[in-house]
């Protein structure tokens, strides 16, 4: 348990801390934009075509799948960490989890969510 006088010592150092490396960048860092700092980048190169287009519903789609998908595996990480200290029940509940993200990455992939036209 963290004692509270140790809690307030470590939030005023890490307050003094911030402030003292903001101000040094803002007084060190360099204020003179060049044409390259201010211009628009898109992917290291020059942008083509007017940026009032709309991206298509796909694109979307496949990047909330890798979201969805990646944040699910995530929750590996910490059940592979107690694997050796829950019970039998623990292992079957990840389990199943692991069943319903399979099933549902298969749903994706027949249903042609996952293919880039």
């Amino acid at each position: 348990m963290i004692n509270i006088e140790y809690l307030g010592i470590l939030i005023l150092c890490s307050l003094i801390l911030s402030t003292i490396i903001f101000g040094a960048s803002y007084i060190v860092g360099v204020k003179q934009p060049d044409i390259e700092k201010v211009s628009v980048y898109e992917c290291g190169f020059d942008p083509f075509g007017s940026s009032r287009v709309p991206f298509s519903v796909k694109f979307f789609l496949v990047g909330i799948l890798f979201l969805i998908f990646d944040l699910e595996i995530s929750f590996l990480f910490p059940w592979c960490v107690v694997l050796n200290q829950i019970k039998l029940f623990g292992v079957w509940v990840m389990y199943l989890f692991l069943i319903i993200l399979t099933l549902g990455l298969i749903y994706e992939w027949v249903r042609g969510g996952l293919e880039w036209e």
